[in-house]
């Protein structure tokens, strides 16, 4: 019974829950939107920029409490995770958008601050149900996994702005429907099919998984560049746009006949799968502990704690040198480029562009192209050569640099450069750690070590975001009548630029060093690998 569900339904339902997995990725981005309508907020409200800044704080303090969604991942299910991320997200954005809506009065500052919190909060309960479950299911693949569903989340917030602007002009409070809303029903639907399934367990799996990551990286890649056509193009209004909103929508859909083509695939090969089947299983068997030798390392040795790529507990991990350089160099990266999304807003009004919701989504565009790409280049110089992961960070982290010193020194354009290069950069930093983590600490707590390493997310956003960015603008800033203050010029976030050049730098010198230290474990990755590799071919 087992050998029948494994060729057909099961390579079919882990596809299946692959593309809902993609579809939630592809909507679980919404923090990255508070530009879109942080303006409303601030006029609304009366708020200076440090206020605004510390109301996007909030909001990112929500990842913090991703830990929760860490310990549950090891309890619950997966569809009811999800199902607490939609909850949350519908309220925590519903309520900013009666607030924007001017359906009620604005609430009290720290009320605020609460419900966006709630909204930063959903996104970690999404985004552990989905890469927990996906990387499990898709064990050997973590590279391309963790870029095409990082990939996702980065273009969500040019799919959110630009759909927005297609059908509602740009509308703040419509933007804010949207956040609420589209995750929710997303979320309803990936209920029914995202869920843990045995990894491939043949050759000839193996070999299928790498053909339809090719597929969806392709897919992934057209939708990318349809979005930033439709940003270069600039007309946004009328049947155009309705034109332009039906095709992303079909766009994002297609992906749904992979798991139709891997079921039919299945059936067509029949009984004779079940025989091969059999027969490979010995050699499956002895593979799967070959494979376990890599990550659980020589149990026989004893010791008092494992080594890198062996199962850790979340204390066996933070006991590590390695986890913390990978703690802090990941802040370095993700602490400035959020300052960076953060206030893309009011950095563009600041350099005198009025519509600065292009710079939004080139980030988010660019973002994905970072993630994807450093996603499979990864597992493909990993699987040639052993390169360590952490070598990826370190080189976006100085392109992160030079982008940071074209900004504070405001060359002509500078801001479109900038907006291409963070979005990038942090996309590669998203996707290179989401599976070093896996690597060096092991799969059977990893919902929660993932969820630690994001806290670097709300710490990063106070740092540099709240206080760094916040204090330096209103230094600079002028009052404005009944509250508030703006600043124009490229002086009122040159000091800014400056400061996370050079926090990148010490992200260059940590992530070397991570390399260099884990350089035997990726070698171990590596010959794995390349035995099993020889094995399917002797085969």
């Amino acid at each position: 019974m087992g050998i029948l569900r494994s060729p057909s339904s099961s390579s079919a339902l882990k596809w299946l829950g692959f593309v809902t997995a993609v579809w939630v990725q592809s909507i679980s981005g919404n923090n990255y939107t508070f530009s879109n309508y942080s303006g409303a907020l601030k006029s609304l409200m009366n708020l200076n920029q440090l206020q605004l800044n510390n109301l996007s704080v909030a909001k990112d303090v929500g990842k913090a409490f991703g830990i929760l969604a860490g310990l549950a991942s090891d309890r619950l299910s997966t569809p009811v995770i999800l199902l607490i991320g939609s909850l949350e997200g519908l309220l925590g954005y519903g309520v900013q958008w009666l607030v924007v809506s001017r359906t009620i009065t604005p609430l009290p500052y720290w009320q605020m601050c609460i419900f966006l919190c709630m909204g930063g909060n959903s996104t970690t309960w999404m985004n552990t149900a989905v890469l927990v479950t996906c990387i499990r299911n898709f064990r050997r693949n973590r590279g391309p996994v963790s870029g095409i569903l990082k990939g996702y989340v980065g273009l969500s917030t040019a799919i959110f702005t630009d759909l927005c602007t297609a059908l509602f002009s740009n509308d703040p409070a419509s933007f804010l429907v949207l956040l609420a809303v589209v995750p929710f029903a997303v979320c309803l639907t990936a209920v029914f099919f995202l869920r843990e399934i045995p990894p491939a367990s043949s050759a000839d799996e193996e070999s299928e998984e790498t053909r339809y990551f090719a597929v969806f990286n392709i897919l992934a890649v057209v939708v990318a560049v349809y979005l930033q056509s439709y940003d270069i193009i600039g007309i946004k209004t009328g049947v155009f746009s309705v034109v332009f909103a039906s095709v992303l929508l079909f766009l994002l859909f297609s992906p749904i006949a992979i798991p139709f083509h891997s079921f039919i695939r299945s059936l067509n090969r029949g009984e004779e799968q079940d025989v091969e089947g059999r027969v490979q299983e010995p050699l499956l068997r002895s593979a799967e502990k070959e494979e376990v030798v890599v990550e659980e390392e020589s149990p026989v040795e004893e010791r008092k704690r494992p080594v890198l790529g062996e199962e850790h507990t979340i204390m066996e991990a933070m006991l590590t040198v390695d986890f913390w350089v990978l703690f802090v160099s990941f802040l370095c990266g993700v602490g400035t480029g959020l300052a960076v999304m953060n206030n893309m807003g009011q950095i563009g009004l600041a350099l005198g562009y009025t519509d600065v919701s292009i710079f939004v989504s080139m980030t988010s565009i660019w973002g994905f192209f970072g993630r994807i790409l450093s996603g499979t280049l990864s597992e493909h110089f990993l699987k040639k050569a052993g390169t360590p992961r952490p070598l990826w960070n370190a080189a976006s982290q100085i392109l992160m640099a030079v982008g940071y010193l074209l900004m504070a020194l405001a060359v002509p354009n500078s801001l479109y450069i900038g907006s291409m290069v963070v979005g990038v950069c942090y996309g590669v930093r998203l996707a290179i750690t989401v599976p070093t983590a896996s690597e060096l600490f092991g799969l059977k707590y990893y919902g929660l070590i993932y969820n630690i390493l994001v806290l670097n997310l709300p710490l990063g956003s106070f740092l540099f975001s709240g206080l760094l960015a916040g204090f330096l603008y209103d230094a600079e800033a002028t009052p404005t009548p009944g509250g508030g203050n703006t600043c124009v010029g490229a002086h009122c976030y040159r000091l800014v630029f400056l400061v996370m050049a050079l926090a990148s730098i010490i992200g260059v010198g940590l992530d070397i060093l991570l390399a260099y230290r884990t350089k035997e474990i990726y070698a171990k990755i590596h010959a794995s690998k390349k035995a099993k590799s020889s094995g399917s071919d002797l085969s």
